[in-house]
């Protein structure tokens, strides 16, 4: 049985991932926008993911006889100043996600929920993953500056993004 102080912080992450899903759509919206598809892309498969994130804290919750309790999602941004711009925010929200997840995982320590603490190993791991993704695209654009050919060619690789299975 969950206590209520982590049952209520899971629903607060419940919330997190599913606004995480809301703004990575409006970034691939943004990026159709400007006909960047394997951007939109990246941000569609990325969309997705948050989406699986949200469902495994609520079932995890319902797993463990707590009750799932959603919150509002804000509506998210929807104009960018640049491909660079979008990906630093994307990095600045996964860098508050991780920092909510370590907060929740200090809470079940404190709590001795060890259950809790080895469901979030995986988000943990995950959140590196996440980091770092955003973080090679970023170096990527910087490089880039505003050479149209190569803001093209990374396109291209972003379309070939796979989603998780």
């Amino acid at each position: 049985m969950l206590s209520e102080t982590i049952q209520q912080a899971l629903n607060r992450q419940i919330t997190y991932e599913y606004a995480a899903s809301y703004t990575y759509l409006a970034m691939a919206a943004y990026f159709e926008s400007l006909s960047l598809t394997g951007f939109a892309h990246w941000f569609r498969i990325q969309s997705e993911e948050e989406r699986e994130h949200a469902l495994r804290f609520f079932d995890y919750v319902n797993d463990r006889g707590g009750r799932v309790m959603l919150g509002a999602i804000d509506e998210p941004q929807n104009e960018f100043a640049s491909p660079l711009d979008a990906f630093e925010r994307a990095l600045a929200h996964e860098q508050r996600v991780t920092a909510a997840i370590h907060a929740i995982y200090s809470l079940a320590a404190q709590e001795n929920d060890y259950a809790t603490m080895s469901m979030l190993k995986w988000f943990i791991d995950e959140q590196v993953e996440e980091e770092k993704s955003a973080e090679e695209i970023i170096q990527h654009l910087k490089l880039i500056g505003n050479d149209g050919v190569g803001l093209l060619m990374l396109d291209r690789k972003l379309a070939e993004r796979e989603g998780e299975e």
